[in-house]
């Protein structure tokens, strides 16, 4: 499901055989690494491959993001994304977002991020062949909103794969799926008495939450509150919450303060889920944004 969180870039070509150029702020001013290992510009050079074409020489490229991360908000897929993205622009191509939405869930893994970046809201993605998936979108309710708790410490994705099982119980799988279904329709219809077991997750949650530290007094707290219910947001560190609209601020308040109690210092936002995807600027703004 997109949210309320955004990355911005912009590149420039240049007609030099300089190295690529990253400039990042926001909540990826900490990050230092080398430009082929930045996921924006993985996802640019795995675009052109895709078109066929030679990434251009001389790119100088901006990054600007308020989403947290490391805490399973999406931020390397929204990376993966706004770098295809910006490759399909920069080169004027026409790849449709479903091509897009291919490239970017092959570097990603899965299309279970970069698909709602790409589209907005919240959606739907099956793998319909080897590196292709088909993802339709999924109307949530009106009065649903989505508290997300976000800790002062990381969860890498990769420390949370480590602690899967390789292979779970058939009885886990079935039940697994049963509750994947009966999500989408408490989402729909947020019907709390199908809702709330769908959110009580069985694959990843019984595995993971022993690294987020406070998660078991954060979602008593928020379903003591009203909270349908809550669960790890991707692989963590940050929880979310489900709530009712006239609830979802007390729901808020009281997570938090199990996470202070706990010794966690932690930020907190409500939302519902953002409907607009990614969007392409002018070249002009990309300028502009470059040089302030």
């Amino acid at each position: 499901m997109a949210i309320d969180r955004w990355l911005t870039v912009g590149a420039r070509i240049h007609a030099n055989d300089l190295p690529v150029v990253v400039t990042r702020e926001g909540t990826l001013a900490g990050l230092n690494c080398a430009p082929a290992d930045d996921l924006i510009w993985r996802g640019f050079i795995a675009t052109c491959a895709a078109l066929g074409r030679t990434p251009p020489n001389g790119i100088e490229m901006f990054a600007s993001s308020d989403i947290p991360v490391a805490r399973g908000l999406g931020s390397s897929a929204a990376a993966v994304l706004a770098g295809a993205l910006l490759a399909n622009a920069a080169l004027g191509a026409d790849m449709d977002r479903a091509a897009i939405i291919d490239v970017a869930a092959s570097l990603e893994g899965h299309p279970d991020n970069v698909a709602p970046s790409a589209l907005g809201g919240a959606v739907l993605s099956v793998r319909v062949s080897s590196g292709h998936y088909r993802s339709v979108p999924i109307t949530v309710h009106p009065s649903l909103r989505f508290v997300f708790l976000v800790p002062d410490f990381e969860v890498r994705t990769s420390v949370a794969r480590a602690v899967l099982p390789a292979t779970v119980p058939h009885d886990s799988a079935v039940n697994a799926a049963g509750r994947a279904a009966a999500l989408i329709v408490g989402l729909q219809t947020a019907d709390a008495a199908i809702l709330a077991p769908a959110l009580d997750d069985v694959l990843h949650v019984p595995f993971r939450r022993s690294l987020v530290r406070g998660y078991d007094e954060v979602t008593a707290a928020a379903l003591g509150a009203g909270a349908i219910g809550a669960t790890l947001s991707g692989s963590g560190s940050a929880i979310v919450v489900v709530a009712r609209r006239d609830v979802a601020d007390r729901v808020r308040a009281a997570a938090l303060d199990a996470w202070r109690a706990a010794g966690v210092r932690a930020d907190a936002f409500v939302t519902a889920p953002e409907l607009r995807g990614a969007t392409i600027g002018s070249a002009q703004l990309y300028n502009e944004r470059l040089h302030t």
